[in-house]
């Protein structure tokens, strides 16, 4: 079973793909195809073959943001992760310890009233967990040089946050990465910098295999492109906790496109399981996308199931995290079963940086060879 399954640590990707060697771009990874419980090896740059005229990916826009700043609390060193932007001016954030090889470990959220100190003088004050299930988020309040706390409904304080991660701020980075990165190594080719400066804490990385080049390879194809927005907050490395309310958008022309490919014979594939969620939070149980915005606290699971995706393209994730229901839902278990013994068979590259899983309807025998063929 999958949640039996284990990565070995030499399987992680490190480092970005374009670092690996001379000459190579994003797409310089490897692709698994899924159908079903059948199998195949690829590089990401074959993508366009392996999908056909009318089919429509979905893509997820959010830019990513510096979310990662130092701070101190008392005497102690800690990182505080950015997480998620609150309606009333508070983030959701992680507290986290360095260990002293450039990245964090887990460490006791709160409690109420604890400060924390970050660059130029800025304070952050812990005030409630974010939810009663886990004590790794919670709300915090940021106030300004000379202690005056903004008001939630005076316009402004998000872009105070904001200006400190721009100013002193860094991309969240894990345990398994070689050394820290530009900010630009955790954009897609998709993002769109957001009118009120929000973004993800996290890198939508199902997509930064993504080339300009492969996206014009694709359009010659005959495929099109849906962009939703969804924010994505900060994942739980050790606990694995459920996804949390996170800010998500899908668009009118967005919700038209969805709708026509599949009153057609396109197939909607959504890049990322951010999209998927995006997307189903704006499906309704007819099966109509229809334009939306706000927050969602959906969580897709094989009970619930997907309306509207017919396939997924998503990396390579511990097995253990939650969002393998997601892709249990879109495939069922056997499926991603097999996927995950053909990768780890196969020794593919996990995580944000590593190679990438494309789960596809399974084909009637007549229709598999057309796939990659037909015009």
């Amino acid at each position: 079973m999958t949640t039996a399954l284990r990565v070995p640590e030499e399987l992680s990707a490190r480092v970005p793909a374009e670092q690996r060697g001379k000459g190579l771009d994003r797409d310089a990874v490897r692709l698994l195809v899924s159908r079903g419980t059948e199998v195949s090896h690829h590089g990401f740059a074959e993508l366009p073959g392996l999908l056909r005229a009318g089919d429509l990916l979905i893509v997820n826009t959010s830019p990513t943001l510096a979310a990662a700043v130092d701070g101190r609390i008392g005497h102690a060193r800690v990182v505080v992760h950015f997480s998620t932007r609150g309606d009333d001016g508070r983030w959701a954030v992680e507290v986290r310890d360095p260990d002293g090889r450039g990245t964090t470990r887990a460490r006791a959220g709160g409690p109420a009233g604890t400060e924390v100190r970050l660059p130029g003088g800025v304070r952050l004050v812990l005030e409630e967990p974010l939810t009663g299930r886990s004590p790794r988020l919670w709300w915090g309040r940021v106030s300004e040089p000379g202690g005056r706390v903004p008001e939630a409904d005076v316009p402004g304080p998000e872009a105070d946050v904001l200006g400190l991660l721009g100013r002193h701020g860094r991309p969240i980075r894990y345990s398994y990465t070689e050394r820290d990165q530009p900010l630009s190594a955790y954009q897609t080719v998709f993002a769109l910098p957001a009118a009120d400066g929000a973004g993800s804490a996290e890198m939508p990385s199902a997509a930064r295999p993504f080339t300009a080049r492969l996206v014009a390879a694709l359009v010659s194809r005959g495929v099109q492109f849906a962009p939703v927005t969804l924010h994505t907050g900060v994942a739980s490395a050790e606990a694995h906790e459920p996804p949390y309310p996170e800010r998500f958008a899908v668009p009118e022309t967005s919700a038209r496109l969805i709708n026509a490919a599949r009153a057609g014979d396109g197939r909607v594939v959504a890049v990322g399981t951010t999209a998927v969620r995006a997307v189903e939070s704006a499906t309704g149980v007819d099966g109509v996308v229809r334009a939306a915005e706000g927050w969602t606290d959906l969580v897709v699971t094989p009970e619930r199931g997907v309306r509207v995706i017919d396939g997924l393209l998503t990396g390579l994730h511990e097995p253990e995290a939650s969002h393998l229901l997601m892709l249990e839902a879109v495939a069922g278990r056997a499926a991603i079963d097999r996927g995950y013994d053909a990768a780890l068979r196969g020794r593919y590259l996990w995580h944000e940086f590593g190679d990438v899983h494309l789960i596809l309807p399974e084909e009637a025998p007549h229709t598999e060879h057309c796939a990659s063929n037909c015009r």
